[in-house]
């Protein structure tokens, strides 16, 4: 049992707000409205005729705001839904939790890692949940996958091959590392889910190919070292027209025992038990994200996307990258004790300085 305070009559339906009705919004505005388990009662958006447009959409008898604050007070929700743009993940969550109100937040948790350990610090100071919404890694595919490495024995090697060629527009093909920072982290978090293990260290190249339509890089390599010895290697690409892989990419698992792979979608293999497509499970991708939310806030279990266990796979993203730019090897532990440090310097609120202060270095 965690130590965050349960929320709300397991015999009603949580009374959720959404913060956030873009295009994301609008998917977790229909998956809250299609859930048995919560109540969407309000909606907020800086532009509150889009928030308005997208309860009308699935419609919903939920109020609308400009922000969060004027629905908490009119709503008295039991958690918040948080599908803001990242750099505004940090003050929406901070301030929901200080109204003593949970949050289930879209990835990442912030643009930078010492942003995202503030945010552990003010769970641990309201004494409320705050997780991370992983969306992929709820498939019922991903489970048997994981079962099906098991039986391999420990592996030595896992490997993900992503290539796909989405032309989105917009702020991606001005980022500096598109692919790393906006897509990699659902392949590294599985990594960790796969192996449940942590990862210590990176080694990680990128680059943009001659034909990219990015500014910044849209392919890279990155070799991690994981506890107990496991290497896992992502390898991937944004600008790979033709053949394209699954959005979760293509998996290849080693150990002594065989190998085994995943196509990303349905198909899962062994060297050991066979061959199996799985079928869908009853929540899958942001669905199953919101189960694992409600499950938690009704039981006080810790959910795997509490933000304190998330921060292993932005660390990911942030060390993958800074190899990238210096060309070195990137210890984690080195990179999270750097994040509380730069997190102290951050202008917090006292009860979150506290909780900063009052932690010893990572090893």
């Amino acid at each position: 049992m965690s130590d965050f305070a349960r929320v709300a009559d397991p015999a009603r339906p949580l009374r959720v707000v959404q913060v956030g009705a873009g295009a994301m919004g609008l998917a977790w505005i229909r998956t809250l409205a299609a859930s048995r388990d919560v109540e969407l009662v309000g909606v907020a958006d800086l532009d509150v005729d889009r928030a308005a447009a997208a309860v009308r959409a699935v419609g919903a008898d939920a109020e609308v705001d400009v922000s969060l604050s004027g629905l908490l007070t009119a709503t008295e929700p039991d958690a918040v839904v948080n599908v803001t743009v990242p750099a505004a993940h940090g003050a929406v969550n901070i301030e929901a939790l200080f109204a003593g109100v949970p949050v289930l937040c879209e990835k990442p948790a912030a643009p930078t890692l010492a942003e995202a350990v503030v945010q552990v610090a003010a769970a641990e100071a309201t004494g409320r949940l705050l997780m991370i919404s992983q969306s992929r890694r709820y498939y019922a595919a991903l489970a048997e996958y994981r079962r099906r490495i098991a039986e391999l024995g420990p592996p030595g090697l896992l490997t993900t091959g992503f290539f796909r060629g989405p032309r989105f527009g917009g702020f991606r093909d001005e980022m500096e590392q598109p692919l790393l920072v906006d897509m990699a982290i659902h392949a590294f978090d599985a990594a960790r889910y796969l192996l449940d293990a942590e990862p210590v260290s990176v080694s990680c190249e990128s680059w943009n190919p001659a034909w990219s339509w990015y500014r910044g890089d849209a392919a890279a390599t990155a070799t991690f070292l994981f506890d107990g010895g496991t290497r896992y290697v992502f390898t991937g690409a944004w600008c790979a027209d033709g053949l394209e892989t699954s959005w979760n990419g293509e998996w290849r698992a080693t150990g002594s025992g065989g190998t085994a792979t995943w196509d990303g979608e349905d198909r899962v293999t062994s060297s050991v038990s066979g061959a199996a497509d799985v079928p869908p499970g009853a929540g899958e991708q942001i669905a199953g994200a919101l189960a694992e939310f409600v499950a938690a806030l009704r039981t006080g279990a810790e959910p795997s996307g509490a933000i304190a266990r998330n921060l292993h796979s932005l660390a990911m993203v942030e060390a993958a990258v800074r190899s990238a730019e210096s060309g070195t090897r990137i210890q984690i532990a080195a990179l999270l004790d750097q994040a509380h440090r730069d997190a102290l310097s951050h202008p917090v609120r006292e009860e979150v300085r506290a909780r900063l202060e009052s932690w010893s270095p990572q090893p």
